[in-house]
């Protein structure tokens, strides 16, 4: 396929594919998408070989959110019986970050619900990575607080986090349609200041929220302007309680072909994997490792995900490896880029951000995509039609982060 060789040789070089060669790898038939990742691989392996990083998230906070987001099963009113409980303690939050690094996780991030942090906020956040930090030599730290304030992204900095999430979630045109109680502007602002402090950037979308093909890539093309060092893709799960419960559009082949439109547009870039991979993928997420060089560990925010061990197994399976602490993630030419403050990446190949600024992140409320544990999965999987809402699928997490039991890691 003439548009596949293209998009290959464009990747290879980091050069930005056009909107209509963007569009056109979502509108492939099921029936090529096989060919979609064959070609998507040999780019996500010409930057990142066979490595997958692992992340693990600990909620620090979570429930009684006063924004309003339409995906998220924290917002305000929401009804889903989710944990609630206020911030974690530094101990218990390092005791948490502790079970995914050692299910092999490199990274930990930090995520807390509310429209943003106040002053104090930031201070217990800082002794949370403090705390980390000081027990687990050479981890990433990345936080997901909401938007920020001018100064946070600095304080943050300076107290040791590596990362700052601020995800876009959706193209510009639609934003109003599942938030209200803030602006698309107030995200990408929150992603400039990050950014602009010298953290990492981090900064993704949501998708099967009812969106076109055409957001879709206007959102990914949004986020190659703002040159984030990682993107991570949720796949939405409608949430009973949330306003996009009735959301069931997404299909295994459809997921494949947003993570390969991903990988084109951002070629050299830390492409994640994120919440809904283990219901809408379930069992084609092997397949998306070949297009998809990271993975969040075990469970999410508020729902469950696939079993930390049966992460491992389907990595080593499917013929990849687990990226070590001491391994660096990003290419050569975005490593040296990334270590400096905002206006490094003027040719860090994900798209220079001169007018649009910078990015930062991990995921934000990235637990709105429920997952349920492995078992769960195989046994229905058996008998469920490809296009049947999976709600067997949503389990609602009741283990580590909040409460006395361990975590899935």
């Amino acid at each position: 396929m003439d548009l596949l060789n293209t998009l290959v040789d464009k990747g290879l070089r980091r050069e930005l594919p056009t909107r209509e060669e963007a569009l056109a790898v979502l509108a492939t038939s099921d029936d090529d998408v096989l060919d979609v990742v064959a070609a998507a691989g040999k780019v996500r392996r010409h930057w990142f070989g066979r490595r997958v990083k692992l992340n693990y998230l600990v909620n620090l906070k979570s429930g009684l959110c006063p924004e309003d987001c339409s995906y998220c099963s924290q917002r305000l009113g929401s009804s889903t019986g989710i944990l609630k409980y206020s911030w974690l303690k530094p101990d218990e939050a390092s005791k948490a970050a502790a079970a995914g690094l050692a299910g092999g996780a490199k990274r930990v991030c930090l995520v807390a619900s509310g429209r943003g942090p106040t002053d104090r906020d930031v201070d217990r956040v800082a002794g949370t990575i403090k705390a980390i930090k000081e027990q687990n030599e050479g981890v990433e730290v990345c936080a997901c607080l909401g938007l920020l304030s001018d100064g946070q992204a600095e304080r943050l900095r300076e107290a040791g986090a590596d990362a700052y999430n601020h995800n876009l979630n959706t193209s510009e045109g639609t934003y109003g349609e599942i938030t209200t109680t803030h602006t698309y502007a107030d995200r990408v602002d929150t992603v400039n200041k990050a950014h602009a402090a010298g953290l990492s950037a981090c900064s993704g979308l949501i998708a099967g929220m009812g969106e076109t093909d055409e957001d879709l890539v206007d959102v990914v093309f949004s986020l190659r302007e703002l040159d984030p060092d990682s993107v991570p893709v949720n796949f939405l799960i409608p949430v009973e309680g949330t306003p996009l419960a009735k959301e069931w559009n997404l299909t295994p082949q459809r997921c494949l072909r947003i993570l390969a439109m991903v990988r084109f547009v951002c070629p050299d870039v830390e492409v994640r994997i994120a919440g809904g991979r283990e219901v809408h993928l379930r069992t084609m997420q092997p397949l998306a490792l070949n297009l998809a060089n990271s993975i969040f560990l075990g469970d999410y925010l508020t729902t469950e995900g696939q079993a930390g061990q049966a992460d491992l197994e389907m990595i080593a399976d499917a013929g990849f490896v687990v990226e070590g602490a001491d391994e660096v993630t990003l290419p050569e030419h975005r490593a040296e880029a990334a270590g400096s403050v905002c206006g490094s990446h003027a040719d860090a190949g994900c798209g220079s951000h001169a007018e649009a600024g910078c990015g930062s992140g991990c995921g934000s409320h990235v637990g709105v995509a429920a997952t349920a544990t492995a078992t769960a999965t195989a046994t229905a999987t058996a008998t469920a039609t490809v296009n049947e809402p999976r709600t067997d699928l949503v389990a609602v997490r009741r283990r580590g982060a909040g409460t006395d039991l361990a975590p899935n890691a």
